[in-house]
């Protein structure tokens, strides 16, 4: 935990924030990268990081490619789940060249073998690379097909001690039904894995869930488009939805 200035709120030793691949688009005119959006989001990111947060990033590939989007129709799964795997290759390498840009230095790590690119994962380089001041962006999910980035960044959460894996939504936190459809939807602050597993509430892939439910790491689920979500949670705000044991607390920041 970094030590916090006088009058301050306690913020996070190490976070892993994990990002869609849409979330870097622009609708409008159709761009895969928009690089108003990154350089908004890594400004956030690199603000965090500048104050003393150990930040690691996965981010999906959607605005690219997707293993189970309609392109993907009829191709092989593996293949398509492979071809969504260098999509999030693509939007990391943006990411680590966007946060360079802004003075951060960035280690980039892929679960594909790209070593012109990234170096392979590893159980201990990322762990080190934070711990001497690096960003560490994890590319290629777990490197195999039928898992999620989601659940590569559970994954990834638990092998670097994350003290909470943040997802940034388009919504604000997790409902008890999609929100999108129905304007009666309820938000709930806090919620435990196990109501999330029971009530099939797919904001996140129920797989990636139930790791952090086996590992004790609290899950942050919160808006991207708010006002500076991105920098208030991953200091340690509490904003959107915390998925924690029922009855527990996350010691994160201000989530207790």
């Amino acid at each position: 935990m970094v030590k916090p200035q006088s009058g301050a709120q306690p913020r996070p030793r190490r976070v892993l924030l994990k990002l869609s691949g849409e979330s870097l688009q622009d609708r409008v005119v159709g761009r895969c990268i928009s690089p108003v959006v990154l350089e908004e989001i890594v400004g956030q990111i690199a603000r965090a990081h500048s104050e003393g947060v150990e930040i690691a990033l996965v981010v999906g590939g959607g605005n690219i490619f997707r293993g189970l989007s309609e392109s993907a129709s009829g191709m092989n799964r593996t293949t398509a789940d492979y071809m969504g795997m260098l999509a999030t290759v693509f939007n990391s390498i943006a990411l680590q060249d966007a946060l360079s840009r802004a003075g951060r230095a960035v280690s980039l790590y892929s679960a594909l073998n790209i070593e012109k690119l990234a170096e392979p994962v590893s159980d201990r380089k990322p762990v080190a690379a934070l711990e001497r001041g690096s960003v560490v962006i994890f590319a290629a999910g777990t490197g195999n097909p039928f898992f999620t980035t989601d659940t590569a960044a559970a994954l990834r959460a638990v092998e670097i001690g994350a003290d909470i894996l943040l997802k940034a939504t388009r919504v604000d936190g997790v409902y008890d039904r999609d929100p999108e459809e129905d304007s009666d939807a309820v938000l709930f602050t806090e919620i435990s894995y196990l109501d999330v597993i029971q009530k099939g509430l797919r904001l996140m892939d129920l797989t990636a869930v139930s790791l952090c439910r086996e590992n004790a790491l609290p899950i942050g689920v919160f808006n991207l488009g708010g006002d500076e979500a991105v920098y208030r949670a991953l200091t340690g705000e509490k904003v959107g939805t915390i998925i924690i044991e029922q009855g527990g607390s996350c010691g994160y920041g201000n989530y207790q």
